[in-house]
């Protein structure tokens, strides 16, 4: 059963998302991801929200480009936490797309990472560190992902 729900706003969206997935899945983490896009298929993202906590999902992870409405539409039918991932899918560069992400009106917060690949990854490090407060097998995989960056 998914831990967490991985939204990307489009499929070209899907292979950046790919080190969030790896990454959970090194940490003993389950998720599952789905394409949905905020503005051409709105019912579709709400009834996968809407559903997610009946199927496990603890956490969401919203991966989007350019105006990156995904993470806040989440956040806004669910207080399950929520993670945005701004993607460089526009001419600038992700600018737009993460201060879409991090400008989000009171009372609807979504947590921000970086940009691109980068931010994936740590999105995925974000959720495990949040089911870590739950699951202590988690927590541990969290721990010794930490140690061995510190050996590195």
């Amino acid at each position: 059963m998914p831990q967490v729900g991985i939204i990307v706003g489009s499929v070209s969206d899907k292979p950046v998302m790919e080190d969030t997935l790896k990454t959970l899945t090194d940490l003993g983490v389950e998720a599952e991801l789905i394409a949905a896009s905020a503005h051409r298929d709105p019912e579709k993202v709400r009834a996968y929200v809407l559903g997610a906590e009946e199927r496990g999902i603890e956490v969401f992870i919203a991966a989007a480009g350019g105006a990156a409405a995904l993470p806040g539409v989440v956040a806004s039918l669910t207080t399950l936490p929520v993670i945005g991932v701004p993607l460089a899918s526009s001419e600038l560069g992700g600018v737009d797309a993460l201060h879409s992400i991090v400008q989000m009106p009171p009372g609807v917060p979504v947590a921000c990472v970086a940009v691109g690949a980068w931010g994936a990854r740590n999105a995925a490090l974000l959720a495990a560190e949040i089911l870590g407060l739950k699951y202590a097998k988690i927590r541990e995989a969290v721990e010794k992902q930490r140690q061995r960056l510190r050996e590195a």
